[in-house]
């Protein structure tokens, strides 16, 4: 059919319409029928599998036609950037962020180098597709800073080719964030060299090979993130009293620090720390990794029998809420117990002597919360202004470098600037060009023409 109709535009034309209608009604159906459990592989491998399946039809069929090609393009776009209510962006950006951190997360499954590139490749496939890739990249970081903080990352050389193949698509301006987290972490493993050397020094020791637990009394590792390119928050908690375990440890630390770098300030980040506590208490040890908070209400009981919540809000300057979060997944793991079911400021808090497990060295988790509409309001919102900074300066070159521009030509440019990241709505384009008109970065030179203002 396809070498009969080939001579024949309007045959052709017609083909290259009923396929691509084809492709996306399927896409669509197989999409929308995925189960809800493990949705970020299924949604992936769903796309490759109907990406692959016509990519060979058109090979073989249709003898790799260019019009049949920019069909497939068009039905994937649509499929992958389909919106739920015509309101809500839509989730694939979401959903392929949190397949390729299941891939660069370490994990039981074991999986060579090769295979995972190949894997990571991919997954640039539907990447290409994405109208929304600004939200892929904010989703990407949060979940690569909590691999690189927790030191969860499977491979660093597939951490940094992904970056590599990020980067070549979109450049570095969009990956300029990524790029400094990786050379956070590098420069504070040479800073956590150098802290050793510097305590050595303070204490005089002369001891070849000493450690940092010897010289502290505790395991002591630190990582310096750049406020600007870490998507982290400082803690709520600005009452919260440290164990004084690790109160020598940190103070030495400062001192160190801005001896190091003069004027820079250090601000804790307890929300995003971790510890790895010997229980010693029991039958056998147990060694379990937990927060900073969980670690501090644990502590309080190597020199008490029972404490109430009120006790340990009072030694730990914990507000209420959060406390009774980490406290709750203490008690939920049976490390402590509670002598009531549901925690008020009354309840005595207890050691579990009696406690089991059949894991010698496990972690406790905070107690999920689901992101409500609010966080989600808030991650939107976050991601709108920086679309707006973002167009703004687009415009703002674009004017630079063309003085003088008609308002319909000034929007196309826009457009096929921010391509690399986003679609923009003439709406928000129209609504920055409004911005910079008051901020007297342009004028208005006539009814559909704009002037940059020297």
């Amino acid at each position: 059919m396809y070498k009969l109709l080939k001579p024949t535009h309007i045959g052709i034309t017609y083909m290259v319409e009923q396929l691509q209608e084809h492709m996306s009604r399927t896409g669509h159906e197989r999409i929308q029928s995925l189960p809800g459990d493990n949705l970020s592989t299924t949604f992936v491998d769903t796309l490759l599998e109907i990406h692959t399946k016509y990519t060979d039809i058109i090979r073989q069929t249709f003898a790799n036609d260019s019009e049949f090609i920019s069909a497939l393009d068009k039905a994937c776009a649509n499929i992958i950037n389909m919106k739920n209510e015509n309101r809500l962006p839509s989730k694939a950006p979401e959903l392929l962020a949190h397949y390729c951190d299941s891939l660069l997360r370490k994990s039981s499954k074991t999986t060579s180098e090769s295979e995972l590139e190949e894997k990571l490749l991919k997954t640039i496939i539907i990447f290409n597709y994405l109208d929304d890739k600004d939200y892929f990249q904010r989703f990407y970081q949060k979940m690569l800073a909590r691999r690189l903080i927790n030191q969860q990352s499977s491979s660093m050389d597939a951490e940094e080719f992904m970056l590599t193949k990020l980067k070549e698509k979109c450049g570095y301006e969009f990956t300029g964030k990524l790029t400094r987290m990786f050379q956070d972490t590098k420069v504070s493993e040479d800073l956590n060299i150098k802290f050793l050397d510097y305590l050595k020094l303070e204490t005089k020791s002369r001891v070849q090979n000493q450690t940092i637990t010897v010289l502290l009394g505790l395991d002591f590792y630190i990582y310096v993130l750049q406020a600007n390119s870490w998507p982290v928050s400082q803690p709520a908690e600005k009452t919260f009293l440290i164990p004084q375990l690790l109160e020598r440890p940190m103070r030495m630390f400062e001192s160190f620090y801005n001896k190091q770098y003069n004027g820079r300030k250090l601000c804790w980040m307890y929300n995003l720390s971790n510890a790895d506590i010997r229980m010693s208490h029991l039958d056998r040890p147990y060694f379990v990794t937990m927060n900073t908070y969980q670690m501090t209400i644990l502590l309080m009981f190597n020199d008490h029998q029972k404490l109430t919540v009120t006790e340990l809000e009072e030694a730990t300057k914990l507000n209420i809420k959060e406390l009774e979060k980490h406290l709750s997944s203490l008690i939920d793991n049976k490390i402590l117990l509670s002598n009531t079911t549901d925690l008020t400021l009354n309840s005595i808090i207890s050691i579990n002597y009696e406690f089991k497990n059949k894991r010698t060295k496990f972690k406790i988790s905070t107690v999920t919360q689901k992101e409500t509409t609010q966080d989600t309001e808030i991650s939107q919102n976050a991601i709108d202004d920086d679309r707006k900074f973002y167009l703004q300066a687009i415009i703002v070159r674009i004017m630079k470098s063309r003085k003088t521009l008609r308002h319909n030509l000034l929007i196309d440019e826009v457009i096929t600037q921010s391509k690399q990241r986003f679609t923009p709505s003439i709406s928000l384009i129209k609504k920055c060009i409004e911005i910079l008109i008051d901020k007297q970065y342009l004028e208005r030179h006539s009814t559909d023409e704009y002037r940059y203002i020297t």
